[in-house]
């Protein structure tokens, strides 16, 4: 496995988890905009709502209606979210790896999800995000310092 940017050892993609103040932050964010690049660079940023913390190390983002967002993801499976809160002034960015899922387990949990939310979502796949790195966004002295 190429780790392109993660922590790795032996190959191996090591993950990071979410501390308390950031899973406390993540869950106060109702629209996350999500930042991909496709193979050549060419960045992208869209606003997702159905983003989900599933596990301290594991982001679930549902796809209704990607389109350059999923092309992107197959040609350079990496994004990024930015987390911004105005009530406590407190960000993050939070970069990771993607696995694209249309079937199994993960698949359907995150359909009956969306599908439970707002029915006639297509819910057409899940993009499955393992967190490799966190970086602190907040104006600073510590502006872009990775975190974790």
């Amino acid at each position: 496995m190429q780790c392109c940017g993660a922590i790795c050892r032996n190959e191996v993609m090591v993950m990071v988890t979410l501390t308390r103040d950031m899973k406390d932050l993540f869950a106060r964010i109702k629209l996350f905009p999500v930042a991909t690049a496709s193979k050549k660079g060419v960045p992208h940023v869209t606003p997702i709502a159905f983003v989900s913390l599933v596990r301290d190390d594991t982001i679930w983002l549902a796809d209704n209606y990607m389109s350059k967002t999923l092309a992107n993801i197959r040609e350079n499976p990496f994004l990024a979210l930015y987390l911004y809160d105005a009530d406590s002034k407190k960000c993050c960015q939070i970069h990771g790896r993607v696995e694209v899922k249309t079937t199994g387990t993960d698949y359907e949990a995150m359909k009956k999800m969306v599908l439970d939310k707002k029915p006639g979502l297509p819910a057409k796949s899940l993009l499955v995000m393992t967190i490799t790195d966190v970086y602190d966004c907040m104006p600073g002295p510590g502006a872009g310092k990775k975190v974790l």
